[in-house]
């Protein structure tokens, strides 16, 4: 069976539920940005050098599936929602990693190119929250869903600056200095 079916030529395409909605629709819009969010995770994978971080990113991959499936289905219960325990333990990482890095001021992003690549992931998971609160405007969503993608945000924020302190310093902002040709 071919991965090009043609269904989807007219500008429409099938939910995991089965029904057909326009490529343009807001949950496409929702789950094909959690879907570019976790294509740059796995780009970000290659370039973390914390064994840790890269297997925290791997089960946010696995999760993000999950939120695609959710976000992809209508009037018919997903199998593995997410659920409050998920959100918990991205809660506790953000926590563990703050201990570490003792955040002293307001940062600028991309000091190593890991931590670059970490700050796009998180700048499209903000993007991703406010698709899925763009949706649930007209459908309801799993609060669940908002309060992960959140809350990987904030993750993906404290891990750049984790990439960044083991690999020579976070550089802070100074907000006098002048542009100078």
């Amino acid at each position: 069976m071919s991965i090009s079916t043609k269904g989807g030529d007219k500008g429409m395409t099938s939910l995991w539920s089965g029904q057909r909605i326009k490529k343009s629709d807001i949950r496409v819009e929702s789950y094909g940005t959690v879907d570019e969010l976790d294509s740059h995770i796995g780009e970000a994978k290659h370039f973390v050098k914390l064994t840790k971080i890269h297997d925290i990113l791997e089960e946010i991959q696995n999760k993000l599936m999950r939120i695609m499936g959710e976000l992809a289905s209508v009037d018919k219960a997903f199998v593995t929602p997410i659920e409050a325990s998920d959100i918990d333990k991205l809660t506790d990482c953000v926590h563990h990693f703050e201990e570490k890095v003792q955040l002293k001021g307001f940062v600028v992003p991309g000091n190593t190119l890991q931590s670059a690549k970490l700050d796009v992931c998180r700048t499209i998971a903000r993007r991703a929250e406010r698709r899925i609160i763009e949706l649930n405007n007209h459908a309801e969503v799993n609060p669940n869903i908002i309060a992960f993608v959140n809350r990987l945000s904030d993750l993906l924020y404290i891990m750049a600056r984790e990439e960044e302190r083991n690999d020579g310093g976070i550089k802070y902002k100074n907000i006098d200095t002048k542009i100078e040709c």
